[in-house]
């Protein structure tokens, strides 16, 4: 065989696998080496051979990093090259201006440790740099998610918290919880997250929790009102200054997995395991389910409405001669299901788009507050931009963005000194991610994504080790994670 190193070279090989192989007490092969090089002791000495004796471990775990860090940037070039091949000319010269076209990128910048269970749930909030986090574990962390640290955690629940939200009259911020416990939790942020109260109604796990904005449901005063979504079927309507049940929705003939309200708070729409979403009229004093859309093949796991922005590219897409008045709540929405599959929908209940492209159960569902993406998450490990200008093309995956599932995005309320936005409506967003392992202890990364009114975008993610619903998937449990992302233009 020809050599391939230079004299010099390949001399210096040998005398670091001589080396080698005497430092690990091989001295018959590094003596047989030795005689067949002609590299004897009077060349190449006990105190020389000393200087070679890691020389080829470095070596090695040189070119095994350097093969790792080839990798990333050709998956990084790949990623770029996607963007470039998707990218319309307007938005290319638009990219540096127009913050309607950032969108998340990793990599993440803090990875925020504690929980001792599965993490099911994140919420901003309103004001502060905070974020709340609910876990199997039955606590809730609140991090501050500026300096990545731990600030406090919130014990009551005695099982899982599954689902957080930041709202109530402004000034008077609340944090609610909801949990397997059967009950929902009212947490005061001015007074140490204090639990001032507890809600009691539900028959089974309470899987989701949401804040109403005010002036619907017959309180026209106040922005007091809670709706639930729950394993027994119902929807509940709360008022939390009193603590009673207002309402029960009874529609749905299984779990309900999800629910959300408008802008406006005289709507809300709710996702169940009947594969179907409800879109329910709250304004009326005898609330009722005014339509019903169906057409996923699975259970239907998240739900979301599109804000006015959307509505001249979704009214594109659905056929219409101009968009819906921006003061009109309710004309479109996005659901997602364990079909793989994401719907869009009008106001009538029709379906005049399904999103094809993820390749496990989408678990979360968030509009761009620039109107032109929808993001989704999923089970196969993946975020998703879809581009509302282009028919819903998918214009960007973030391939891994975690190494387990990702079961939920949020986006980050604007920070304002005189008051802020329910949770979900803001600047920056976050995901959290429920992630499966074969291993106790195993632990993840989560991701977040960048919005709209911002100079400096910014991204969270959540990441963590679980033990999956047991009446749904089977597994081991796990830790969790979050993490923040420091906002990157796309044009970088």
């Amino acid at each position: 065989m020809s050599r391939t190193l230079p004299t010099r070279q390949a001399e210096e090989l040998h005398k670091s696998i001589i080396a080698y192989l005497s430092a690990n007490n091989l001295p018959k092969s590094a003596a047989a080496l030795r005689e067949e090089v002609g590299l004897g002791e009077d060349v190449f000495d006990v105190a020389t051979e000393k200087k070679y004796e890691t020389l080829l471990e470095k070596k090695w775990t040189s070119i095994v990093r350097l093969q790792k860090k080839i990798m990333d940037l050709e998956s990084r070039n790949a990623s770029l090259q996607s963007e470039l091949d998707n990218a319309t000319p307007s938005s290319l010269s638009k990219r540096n201006q127009d913050p309607t076209s950032w969108l998340p990128r990793k990599p993440s910048r803090h990875t925020l440790e504690s929980h001792r269970g599965m993490l099911n749930c994140i919420a901003f909030h309103p004001r502060f740099s905070s974020i709340a986090s609910g876990s199997d574990d039955c606590t809730i962390k609140i991090w501050d998610w500026e300096l990545g640290e731990l600030e406090q955690t919130i014990k009551g629940h005695t099982r899982a918290v599954k689902g957080l939200d930041y709202g109530g009259p402004r000034g008077a911020t609340l944090l609610a919880s909801c949990s397997s416990d059967l009950t929902i939790k009212l947490w005061d942020p001015s007074d140490q997250y204090k639990n001032i109260r507890t809600l009691s109604g539900h028959d089974h796990s309470v899987s989701a929790v949401r804040f109403i904005s005010s002036g619907s449901g017959g309180s026209q005063s106040s922005a007091n009102l809670l709706v639930s979504a729950s394993a027994d079927k119902t929807l509940r309507i709360w008022d939390t200054a009193t603590g009673y049940c207002l309402k029960a929705l009874r529609g749905h003939v299984d779990w309900v997995r999800d629910v959300c309200p408008s802008g406006d708070g005289q709507f809300i729409i709710s996702a169940g395991s009947d594969h179907t979403a409800r879109l329910w009229d709250i304004s009326v004093p005898n609330p009722e389910n005014k339509i019903t859309f169906i057409g996923h093949e699975n259970a239907v796991g998240c739900c979301t409405f599109a804000p006015p922005s959307a509505y001249v590219h979704l009214a594109s897409m659905a056929g219409l001669k101009k968009p819906p008045p921006a003061s009109s709540s309710a004309e479109f929405l996005a659901t997602g299901s364990r079909d793989k599959t994401i719907k869009l929908w009008d106001g009538r209940g029709i379906c005049f788009k399904t999103l094809v492209g993820h390749d496990n159960w989408v678990s979360s569902l968030v509009f761009h507050p620039g109107g032109k993406y929808l993001l989704s998450c999923a089970d196969d490990k993946t975020i998703r931009c879809w581009d509302l200008s282009q028919e819903g093309k998918c214009v960007k995956v973030l391939d891994e963005a975690h190494t387990h599932f990702v079961t939920c995005l949020r986006w980050a309320p604007s920070i304002q000194k005189d008051g802020g936005s329910v949770n979900g409506n803001g600047n920056y967003a976050v995901s959290d991610m429920l992630r499966r392992s074969d291993y106790l202890g195993w632990r993840g990364d989560d991701q977040l994504m960048p919005s709209e009114n911002v100079t400096a975008e910014r991204i969270v993610k959540t990441t963590l080790k679980f033990c999956p619903d047991k009446d749904e998937r089977s597994g081991v449990d796990m830790v969790d994670s979050t993490k923040i992302n420091e906002s990157i233009n796309q044009s970088n």
